[in-house]
This record gives C-alpha cells, sequence and structure tokens, in this order.
C-alpha cells in the first residue's frame, strides 16, 4: 500500500528518503531539513497506521513496509535514491538495500538493530496496544526516546512527540510491532552494496551502541559514529546527526 509522503526541497535535486521510527511521523525529521534542503529533494513518508498513511490488519513483516516503500518510489518514478532511518526505518534501509540494491545509492542507519535477542517483548507490546491503545504507550516511549536532561530542557517537544505516538493507529502499531518481532536482518548485511554510515545514540536503550558496531562490522566498507542522546539522536543531536548525514549524502 502507497504511504502518505510529503516531497519538498529543490525540484533537480538527487532525492533522500526519511524513514521513521515505530511510533513517529514525517515531524520526527524536521530538525534534519534546513541542512538537507541546501541539497537535497527529501522525501518524508509515514509507516502503515502511522501520520497520514492508511492502515491494514497485521501481522506485518519488515517486508512489508519496504514493499510499501518501493511502491511509492515507483508511483512518483523515482529509479535510485538515497535511504536515511531511524530505528525501525533503519530496519526498513537495511531491507530494501540488500534485497532492492539497484534502488539505493547510500544509506544512513540510525539508532537501529539487524535482530532483538527475543521476540516476545513485541509480541507483548502489540498484545497490550491492541487491548489498551497507544496512548498508554507514550510515557514509557519518551521515557526511552530521549534523555532524562533532554526531557527536563525540551518538554514541549517530548510532549509533541508522546502526542503523535498517541494518535498512532492501534492495529498498525501493533502490526510493526510484530514485523519487529520476526525481523532478523543479519544475513543481509554482508551484501548490502550502499555506502553506509551507522549512527548510535551514546545513551539509547532501546537499540544500545553496540547494535550499530555490529551492524557497521558487518555492512562492507560501513562506518560508525556515536554521538550524544538516546533512541530518537537525530532529535536530541540534531546538529550533529544532520552533519554526518549531509557529509555522507
Amino acid at each position: 500500500m502507497k504511504p502518505h509522503y510529503e516531497l519538498s526541497g529543490p525540484e533537480d535535486a538527487p532525492v533522500v528518503v526519511l524513514g521513521n521510527s515505530l511510533g513517529t511521523t514525517t515531524a520526527l525529521w524536521d530538525r534534519q531539513l534546513p541542512v538537507l534542503h541546501r541539497r537535497f529533494r527529501v522525501l518524508r513518508y509515514d509507516h502503515r497506521g502511522h501520520g497520514g498513511s492508511g492502515v491494514v490488519d497485521g501481522p506485518y513483516r519488515i517486508d512489508d513496509l519496504a514493499d510499501d516503500v518501493l511502491e511509492l518510489l515507483d508511483a512518483l518514478g523515482l529509479a535510485r535514491v538515497s535511504y536515511c532511518g531511524v530505528s525501525m526505518g533503519g530496519m526498513v534501509g537495511m531491507w530494501l538495500a540488500g534485497h532492492a540494491p539497484e534502488r539505493i545509492e547510500r544509506l544512513v542507519l540510525c539508532c537501529t538493530t539487524a535482530g532483538f535477542a527475543t521476540a516476545q517483548p513485541w509480541l507483548e507490546r502489540a498484545a497490550a496496544v491492541r487491548g489498551s491503545g497507544t496512548g498508554a504507550l507514550a510515557a514509557a516511549a519518551v521515557g526511552r526516546w530521549f534523555t532524562p536532561a533532554f526531557r527536563a530542557e525540551s518538554p514541549e517537544v517530548v510532549a509533541g512527540f508522546a502526542a503523535n505516538l498517541s494518535s498512532v493507529d492501534d492495529e498498525g502499531y501493533a502490526g510493526c510491532c510484530e514485523a519487529l518481532a520476526a525481523m532478523d536482518l543479519r544475513s543481509v548485511l554482508p551484501v548490502i552494496e550502499a555506502p553506509t554510515v551507522v549512527i548510535s545514540g551514546a545513551s539509547d536503550e532501546a537499540t544500545p551502541p553496540e547494535c550499530g558496531r555490529f551492524i557497521a562490522d558487518s555492512v562492507p566498507g560501513a562506518t560508525f559514529h556515536l554521538v550524544p542522546g538516546a533512541h530518537l539522536a537525530n532529535v536530541e543531536s540534531a546538529d550533529e546527526v544532520s552533519a554526518i548525514v549531509e557529509a555522507h549524502l
């Protein structure tokens, strides 16, 4: 299913696609736009059930979410793009670079992982959301997304992300949780050909820096950067992440 999208920036510039984390929308990338718009046409999109995108019943798989991106690229006539994704968006990026290498020029993977130790927490979260809704998870989620210092310094930003999460469709969120439960991209990493940079937040408890280092060690020629911040390091350390992304792309 073709997702909701926003296309902005110079019309004749190379295109970079920005993929969101679970529970966030295109607003995740607001702090990167001023930098990226200097040189790139920016395509932001929402995952199933998130933001303006429609929803179908889960469970989903990462390849379903990646196929949504390919459908969007085809609809827009974009044969080859660069891709930058945070968390679940990064997982989609790994799948695309491994399974559709002709579509991905360059790759940025931020605060993500190629696999989880166990599926059970994601299956439990899917069940919890179907029972109580995404709003019930908001407080715990923003606690993982941002460091205590950032939550204290920028309460309005944190509140905005909590509100966005609470607006995500329950079934869409649960279906994406099931995609994460089934996800294992470790075998894909060695075949990725796109030049790749991996970014981790130093205080990220959801996908700790060792997850990023594993990806960087497994993708041929990839480089690794550690920045301050937790799981949404592109928000908390916007300047650092924007500079790394722009330099790589």
